[in-house]
């Protein structure tokens, strides 16, 4: 335990929260993926499904886990940060708004009108990819003051707003 608040500069306990929560969100992803994988081959319903899905989730599990590292230390010196458990709680606001917004992005569409009944395809594709762009900005601040990263969140939106030419939308 005292490697993993050396290695990630965690000083009080509450912030074990990040590194485990990174650490459960890890787990139930590679599960979630090894599942739907194993899903494609028509591989569910059998009495290897369980084993199958153990096996390939725990390879995934630590593939994931590598990426995260490698990605950790090639941010590092990039994000402005105080101390390093704070870029697990950065990564886990981008995955948490990611995913919400490419959620609420499909009934705002439906809501505005332009379901996949109402309309072509290709017009509710565009719409909802459109759409997630807004979405996903109000989220990223939101999330990330829920996580305690707000000033870091609201200095990468402005900088990405103003590399987009849209450094007018921000006061």
């Amino acid at each position: 335990m005292e490697n993993i608040k050396k290695r990630w500069e965690i000083s009080k306990n509450w912030q074990l929260l990040y590194p485990t929560l990174g650490v459960v969100l890890v787990m139930i992803t590679s599960y979630i993926i090894a599942r739907r994988v194993l899903h494609l081959f028509g591989l569910n319903n059998t009495i290897w499904e369980w084993i199958l899905i153990s096996m390939v989730g725990i390879v995934l599990y630590f593939l994931l886990i590598r990426f995260f590292i490698w990605c950790f230390q090639k941010l590092e010196n990039r994000w402005k940060v105080t101390y390093k458990w704070e870029m697990i709680a950065i990564f886990i606001v981008f995955a948490i708004t990611g995913s919400l917004a490419g959620k609420l992005a499909g009934p705002f569409t439906e809501w505005i009108g332009l379901g996949r009944n109402n309309v072509n395809g290709f017009l509710y594709w565009t719409a909802r990819i459109l759409l997630i762009f807004p979405i996903y900005q109000v989220i990223l601040i939101l999330i990330g003051w829920l996580f305690g990263q707000f000033q870091f969140f609201w200095d990468f939106e402005k900088k990405m707003l103003k590399r987009m030419g849209l450094g007018f939308l921000i006061p």
